[in-house]
């Protein structure tokens, strides 16, 4: 096990049970940043914080920069170096935005709970990926790219329309069966075992293993990815899945078809294929359907599928 792994006490991502569409999104968005950030929902318990840690452990080698509830500008954007200005001298101090751009990934735990204007500030930098500052004497422009990761309980409260439609994907963390949360026991104890000094340390190794063969197997889909061709066909298609379930705006589409395209260079393809669409269409549009904008739930269920089923039929 890697120093920063132990003492980040964080489970291997290759151990964390379940949560397929929760893991599935995190890969999209790495394989192919442009995808714009990931949105995942949940019930408080359901792995999401362990999840995004582990990954940002697997494909960085660190820890994400994680935006607390509070956070100021200064604290986001960067400012001046308090003890410096204390001794007569201007220091810039670099804000979390700049941290996340050093590190790979910026987290935002209960993002629903955070200013809006924070939160419009970091979608900003994601979607242009300038950090533009002019306040309090300074004025500076930097190029930051970052992977971003949001989750919320939606129990607590939702975000605006404007703000979820910004996030790229959004996923729902389901809820494990009996089998599946026997092997997450399981997997937890084992976990602790190893960390206590009484564990078998095989375990470990073969968690570090499969973990490093997932590291490796996002890094040549992410070296793949522009060279996976997009078919007019594949956009039509897209275009009337989006209209059939009444997208509101274009941005979904356009995401839809960059996440299809990482799916497709994951899978080793050459080109999209319809399949790959239809797999990240609830990923890319159910939280920019008019029933999502106006306080319904980011459910994915038959209705929808039906709305679209006779498109990948004929496709």
């Amino acid at each position: 096990m890697s120093r920063t792994t132990r003492g980040a006490r964080i489970l291997p991502y290759s151990r964390v049970v379940g949560q397929d569409e929760l893991k599935l999104a995190l890969e999209l968005n790495h394989v192919v940043p442009r995808v714009g950030g990931v949105l995942m929902a949940g019930a408080r318990g359901t792995a999401k914080s362990t999840l995004v840690r582990a990954f940002a452990l697997m494909v960085h080698g660190e820890l994400p920069v994680t935006l607390p509830i509070n956070a100021t500008d200064d604290r986001v954007l960067g400012g001046w170096d308090l003890d410096a200005l204390l001794k007569g001298e201007t220091r810039p101090q670099p804000g979390l935005l700049e941290d996340a751009d050093a590190k790979g990934l910026l987290y935002i735990d209960e993002v629903n709970l955070l200013d809006d204007h924070i939160v419009n500030i970091v979608l900003d930098v994601v979607s242009t990926g300038v950090l533009s500052v002019q306040r309090e004497g300074l004025a500076t422009a930097k190029h930051l790219a970052f992977g971003l990761v949001g989750t919320m309980n939606p129990e607590e409260g939702g975000l605006r329309p404007q703000l979820l439609d910004r996030f790229g994907l959004m996923v729902t963390a389901e809820q494990l069966g009996v089998d599946d949360r026997h092997r997450m026991i399981r997997t937890v104890l084992d976990f602790d075992e190893y960390l206590g000094g009484a564990g078998d340390a095989g375990w470990l190794a073969d968690a570090e293993r499969e973990t490093a063969a997932d590291r490796d197997r996002l890094e040549i889909a992410r070296r793949r990815a522009p060279e996976v061709q997009v078919a007019d066909e594949i956009l039509r298609l897209c275009a009337e899945a989006a209209v059939r379930v009444e997208a509101v705006g274009q941005r979904g589409e356009i995401v839809a078809t960059m996440a299809a395209r990482a799916l497709a260079a994951l899978e080793g393809a050459d080109q999209v294929e319809p399949r790959h669409l239809l797999r990240v269409l609830p990923m890319a549009l159910r939280h920019r359907r008019p029933e999502t904008a106006h306080g319904g739930t980011f459910g994915w269920g038959p209705d929808d599928d039906s709305r679209v089923k006779d498109l990948f039929e004929t496709a």
